[in-house]
């Protein structure tokens, strides 16, 4: 027997998954072998969990003030001591003042060695508002040392503490901001395409109202209406809405796009004929019929909710402290001698180009998996 007789009923097996598989399963092979996509949604995940659990991935508080130990650098992380392996541990910092410019310098000091405490009891929290504890993912028990990842900022505070905090603010404010934007989109948007006429004429005079707002200025006027003893959940909460109300235009545009497209077309046609609701074609068969489009769209305006808030916020314009965000953080960032003196201080400024690139990647593959039958 040949090897392409053997092979035959391999390649009939493979075909047969394929005619079988459920849409899922068509969708999620063909997303798998976007190996970016696949990445990035790991990544994702892991941001997200990192968000949640911030309380316990962070070792620190992340208003915690040390002020002997201001624009410290990142601390390394070592697992050998003088030829000897002694697991993950970090030196000790010693601090001391240059005679001639006053700059505080810091120097490991390889006389303190300090191992890394999986489940660390350290500063207290309330998480989520739930429960209070105080285990930590990883610590040092030394009161008076520290584990820095990425450092200080002038006020001693933990960079890596404060990021984490500030994923969970930004990306909630995005997701949050895309929901609302979402469905206010696909509602509008819909409506205006599918029935036309005066309905479409005010939709869109809306929308060009909408988008004709110069977004700067607005933001300028609410920051300096917005009165500064407001709670700055109430402050996040608003802006998390403007975000959307001024977001959903485009969104609202594409579904308008596609629905005057497909409209007419014959599955459209026979749905009606069959006495099918307005209702019933254009959630059931009108807004499924164009997947790939709204994942696309939707996918984009994460990213772009997330650029939002950061530069309002590194603007001051948005949100402001004591709230941590990734633009809040960046405001530390404005001046020459932090980017000289202190790089490290950029890092929400990694993270914001990280996350959106993970979302642009993600998106890309969900769209192409949209259509499992394409090529």
């Amino acid at each position: 027997m040949t090897d392409s007789a053997l092979e035959a009923p391999k390649v009939r097996d493979h075909k047969e998954d394929l005619f079988t598989a459920k849409p899922w399963q068509l969708v999620w092979r063909r997303f798998s072998k976007h190996m970016l996509a696949v990445i990035s949604l790991w990544f994702l995940i892991l941001l997200a969990l990192t968000a949640i659990f911030a309380d316990q991935v962070a070792p620190y508080d992340p208003f915690k003030v040390q002020r002997l130990r201001t624009l410290a650098p990142p601390t390394g992380i070592h697992l050998f001591h003088e030829g000897q392996f002694v697991g993950p541990f970090v030196y000790g910092l010693s601090r001391e003042r240059d005679p001639n410019t006053a700059r505080v310098l810091y120097e490991a000091d390889p006389e303190t060695v300090l191992p890394i405490q999986f489940f660390y009891q350290g500063d207290d929290y309330n998480f989520l508002g739930l429960f209070k504890s105080n285990i930590h993912l990883f610590g040092v028990d030394d009161r008076r040392e520290q584990i820095n990842l990425l450092g200080t900022d002038d006020l001693g505070r933990d960079v890596f503490s404060r990021l984490m905090h500030g994923g969970r603010v930004t990306l909630s404010a995005g997701l949050i901001g895309v929901v609302f934007a979402f469905v206010l989109g696909l509602t509008l948007g819909s409506i205006s395409g599918y029935f036309g006429g005066w309905i479409d004429s005010s939709i869109q005079r809306l929308m060009e109202f909408i988008r004709s707002i110069p977004t700067i200025p607005l933001w300028m006027g609410l920051a300096a209406a917005l009165p500064i003893a407001w709670d700055p959940i109430f402050v996040y909460v608003l802006i998390t809405l403007i975000l959307a109300l001024i977001g959903w235009t485009h969104l609202a545009r594409v579904v308008r796009g596609q629905f005057m497209a497909i409209r007419n077309e014959d599955f459209v046609m026979a749905a009606r004929l069959a006495g099918a609701s307005e209702y019933r074609i254009i959630t059931k068969h009108m807004l499924p019929s164009m997947t790939s489009y709204i994942i696309a769209a939707l996918t984009l305006a994460v990213p772009e909710m997330i650029l939002g808030e950061t530069a309002l916020s590194f603007l001051g314009l948005g949100l402001r402290p004591p709230v941590v965000s990734w633009g809040v953080l960046l405001q530390d960032a404005q001046n020459l001698r932090s980017i000289s003196m202190a790089p490290w201080l950029l890092s929400p400024g990694l993270a914001v180009v990280l996350t959106v690139l993970a979302f642009n990647f993600l998106g890309d593959g969900l769209r192409d998996a949209a259509d499992p039958y394409g090529q």
